[in-house]
């Protein structure tokens, strides 16, 4: 435990200096994903503790720009998880353009967008659904990252054969000017995306957007800093504006930033700030003010005479002024009681005394009630809750409203709930015995709601972590298939050049022995085989000095040491006997190699013919 508490220390003590040193600021990144980025480095160069990295990073400053190469995974590719950037083409850009009506710009921003692929991406499907003329006229694809390098390789737009081949064929010949080593995006479509660093965490964000592209980024981060990324970029939105994320991003606990459009898909929709009642509220108003009064009048007769309850409106004069449908249809009134004193009328006192509520109402300031019941006709009894209120405008009363609110089932239904009142009672304390069970049985599933959710969110905390382990592996892939490559070009040279050297000491009519500095024999070609009758798969690597052939190799010592010595080439002249047993003159001619490894010797061994031995 001491040695991890150690490890942590040292780790968080490299982050700072890292900070204080070059303003870069991990503290909102994961400490597993971060450790592990820096280890990788420190065990590509041989150090071991973060403190002797650290004493490394302050002697050599070229350290510091592997480092943050290292930690800053720039794993991208064009169209990444096809399905979703269908879903994206097919359903989100339509209804984006569709909402930017009247607009003259679209706006889209791809954060974190590494080498380019994901911008320019975006850029494709807006100029296809556009057209070309109106994407250059309109649209505008703000792309960021953190990584100044990367930053550069996607601003020069080049790409291999092997990136293209995740872009359609159709988009690949329409959008790139293609060679035989990849292509370059088209001009048209560069010149709209503008490229710059940007820090998610402290810098703030693009605003007025349509189209908010972060895959697989927000992973990387801490829950704290994540909460603050999607704050900034919920402001980034327009009120329609949507959220493109990448596989391991879900969003669940951020709800009231984000909802999701298609879950599977990773498309989250702003949450929006303004109600879309106001919003329809707000752009119903129009035209000239004359006709705006008439509709609003007209609209206050219509809304009074819809109202669920009998009203009637009386002036300050105690003038009937107005009432609506039900209360003419409840109290027999109509035209000729407009305009007439309200004590003149039977419904001044008939259900209630509504002249002394008035008043009492008048006095006050506030709504007067009254429940009464009253006769009908037909012998039944009629119950209404009259509710007086004073009508008012900066102070000054304008009118006085009076409501009749027919509660008649209201209080049968009570009188029948008071005959139940009994059993109610005991059915009541029943009711109290299985309430507490339930909660009871509510408070054991809210502990086991509360565990699941901690699980989820230690499944979406390991579901990142897998991912940014994908992430690291797949980058890891690349490099090892670009050494593998390498190495393969390097094995092809080299059985090239041998194949050559192999044609070269065939051609020679002697028999030829490269003899290393250690005595051991490297090269033997077919001719020498020839000659001794031992095949160059049995004498490679061997001492010269131990070979049982017809070529008396002790007699060769003293030459092969003086030629070593003096760098000059010697010769001699020796009996041998060749492979068949026949007796022979042979003669060795000894030269140093002058190479980068001094003590190689090269042995030419000619058989001399009769004229020459005289």
């Amino acid at each position: 435990m001491a040695d991890g508490a150690d490890d942590d220390s040292g780790l968080e003590d490299l982050l700072a200096y890292l900070k204080s040193s070059r303003g870069f600021d991990f503290s909102g990144y994961k400490r597993s994903s971060l450790g592990r980025r820096i280890r990788r480095r420190m065990d590509a160069i041989g150090i071991d503790g973060f403190a002797s990295y650290r004493a490394l990073l302050e002697s050599k400053h070229e350290e510091f720009e592997l480092l943050f190469n290292s930690i800053l995974i720039n794993v991208t590719s064009f169209f990444r998880d096809a399905d979703a950037w269908g879903f994206l083409a097919e359903q989100i850009i339509p209804q984006i353009l569709r909402e930017s009506q009247g607009r003259e710009q679209v706006r889209a921003w791809s954060a974190g967008c590494a080498s380019g692929e994901e911008p320019f991406s975006i850029a494709m499907l807006l100029a296809e659904a556009l057209g070309l003329d109106q994407y250059c006229r309109r649209v505008k694809v703000y792309a960021t990252d953190w990584d100044e390098e990367a930053l550069g390789t996607a601003r020069r737009a080049r790409h291999s054969n092997e990136q293209l081949e995740q872009v359609p064929q159709s988009l690949r010949e329409k959008y790139f000017i293609l060679d035989e080593a990849g292509g370059t995006l088209h001009g048209a479509l560069r010149r709209s995306v503008i490229f710059g660093r940007h820090d998610l965490v402290e810098d703030s964000p693009i605003s007025r957007l349509d189209l908010l592209v972060c895959r697989n980024t927000l992973m990387y981060f801490n829950v704290a800093a994540q909460a603050r990324i999607l704050s900034r970029l919920h402001f980034a939105l327009n009120p329609n504006g949507y959220l493109f994320l990448g596989r391991a991003e879900m969003l669940l606990s951020h709800s009231r930033y984000f909802v999701p459009v298609d879950l599977r898909h990773r498309v989250f929709e702003k949450v929006r700030d303004a109600s879309p009642d106001t919003r329809r509220q707000v752009s119903a108003l129009g035209g000239k003010a004359s006709s705006m009064v008439n509709h609003q009048t007209r609209l206050r007769e219509v809304a009074l005479d819809a109202a669920p309850v009998a009203q009637i409106i009386v002036d300050p004069a105690g003038r009937l002024t107005l009432f609506n449908k039900r209360a003419a249809a409840m109290f027999k009134l109509g035209a000729p009681e407009l305009g007439r004193l309200l004590q003149d009328l039977e419904i001044s006192y008939r259900p209630a005394d509504l002249r002394s509520l008035m008043d009492r109402a008048r006095e006050q300031g506030t709504a007067t009630m009254l429940h009464v019941g009253r006769a009908l006709p037909s012998g039944d009894t009629q119950h209404l809750d009259i509710v007086v209120q004073g009508l008012y405008d900066d102070g000054e009363l304008l009118a006085t409203s009076v409501t009749f609110d027919d509660v008649t089932r209201h209080n049968k239904l009570q009188e029948s709930l008071q005959k139940f009142s009994d059993n109610l009672e005991t059915a009541y304390e029943e009711l109290q015995s299985s309430n507490e069970e339930l909660e009871t049985t509510n408070e054991e599933l809210q502990s086991s709601n509360e565990e699941l959710e901690t699980t989820n969110e230690e499944l979406q905390a390991a579901n990142e972590e897998m991912e940014t382990i994908n992430e690291e592996l797949r980058s890891t892939n690349d490099e090892l298939e670009a050494t593998n490559e390498a190495l393969r070009t390097r094995e092809d040279e080299l059985g090239q050049a041998n194949i050559f050297l192999e044609a070269i000491l065939g051609s020679l009519g002697s028999g030829v022995a490269v003899v290393g500095k250690d005595k051991r024999i490297k090269v033997w070609n077919e001719r020498a085989e020839e000659l001794w009758g031992v095949r160059a798969a049995e004498v490679h690597d061997s001492l010269l000095s131990e070979l049982d052939i017809g070529l008396p190799v002790h007699m060769l010592e003293a030459s092969m040491a003086d030629a070593l010595q003096s760098g000059e080439p010697r010769g001699l002249v020796v009996d041998a006997v060749n492979r068949r047993g026949r007796a022979i003159r042979c003669r060795v001619a000894i030269n140093p190699l002058h190479a980068r490894e001094t003590g190689t010797l090269t042995l030419l061994m000619d058989v001399l013919t009769d004229g020459e031995r005289q």
